[in-house]
């Protein structure tokens, strides 16, 4: 089963952060990043989508991405 997570955060180094700890898990990019201002905060915010193949586990609502 292929899983997909989109990492959201401000624009700061715990983005990055964040990216690098799903990768480092097995995670893989998958398309561009995205950065837009939020204007009810008044700061950027990025996003990044993942993606992570993980064989015999179907897929389940209750299944927290960022354990696998």
């Amino acid at each position: 089963m292929k899983f997909y997570r989109l990492l959201t955060e401000d624009d700061t180094s715990a983005f990055c952060h964040k990216v690098s700890k799903a990768l480092s898990a097995g995670w893989a990019l998958h398309g561009s990043p995205a950065y837009a201002f939020d204007a009810s905060r008044g700061v950027m915010r990025c996003a990044q989508a993942v993606v992570k193949d993980v064989p015999g586990t179907a897929y389940d609502p209750s299944v927290k991405l960022g354990d696998l």
